[in-house]
């Protein structure tokens, strides 16, 4: 998942973050937005499950740097890592500074998080790189999604953490010349890369679903701008990123 030229986001989160920033809860600070009770632990929630999943990523990127072939590959997945883990550190740092325990506010989506890279362990190189470029930026497409409708503060620290890492350029850079040394390769990797949107899809929506303030969030009465329409339309997006994504590492989506 995302040494870029061009960015990975997909085209409208730049759009649909500057449209939501002067109204609602978007063109408040933290500190107004927050007195609301509900939205301060829909933030809570979504802090916590940015944060583990950082941390996740960490974790499975160093891991993944074993398989790497060559030596400058695991040099490559270690400096990503480390980015990760910055990133889960500036979450956790957040967290303890609006007075809340990092621990407790992660502890909701382990199983989740755990269960989903449970079901989706590569099998080898290939399919670790196209997991984190694919299944991590539908992730990440989601989360841009949400941090659109956030306060001022929390969307700027949100934005900041999805940040690319390097993941985007290196990934289609390898598996394209992989793909061009064995055709074959693009049909098993374009079947894995599908399975990955349906279970990160599901896991994101399992994620929601289980916790009231961020699903009250999404459709409406916190944040400002999603309605269940909306929400439809949203996964439409995220969904056609995807398709750009799949096209750009040479793949079928």
């Amino acid at each position: 998942m995302r040494c870029m030229t061009t960015s990975d986001k997909p085209e409208h989160a730049a759009e649909t973050t500057d449209a939501a920033a002067h109204t609602g809860v978007a063109a408040q600070d933290w500190a107004t937005a927050s007195a609301d009770p509900q939205y301060r632990a829909a933030v809570v929630d979504l802090l916590g499950a940015l944060a583990y999943g950082e941390l996740a990523a960490f974790e499975r990127l160093a891991e993944d740097a074993k398989l790497a072939p060559t030596l400058e590959d695991k040099a490559e997945l270690a400096k990503m890592a480390s980015a990760e883990f910055h990133h889960f550190e500036r979450l956790r740092g957040r967290l303890t500074e609006i007075g809340e325990e990092p621990t407790a506010a992660m502890e909701p989506f382990v199983a989740a998080l755990d269960g989903f890279h449970k079901q989706t362990a590569p099998s080898d190189w290939l399919e670790g790189l196209v997991k984190a470029y694919v299944g991590d930026s539908i992730a990440s497409d989601f989360y841009r999604e949400v941090a659109a409708r956030l306060d001022a503060d929390t969307r700027s620290l949100v934005l900041a953490v999805l940040d690319d890492t390097g993941h985007a350029g290196f990934a289609v850079e390898r598996v394209r010349a992989a793909i061009d040394a064995d055709p074959r390769v693009g049909g098993r990797l374009a079947l894995w890369a599908r399975r990955l949107m349906g279970e990160a899809l599901s896991q994101s929506q399992r994620v929601v679903a289980e916790r009231d303030a961020l699903s009250t969030m999404l459709v409406g009465g916190v944040a400002d701008g999603f309605d269940l329409a909306e929400v439809g339309r949203m996964f439409s997006r995220i969904t056609e990123a995807h398709t750009k994504r799949m096209a750009a590492l040479g793949l079928a989506a």
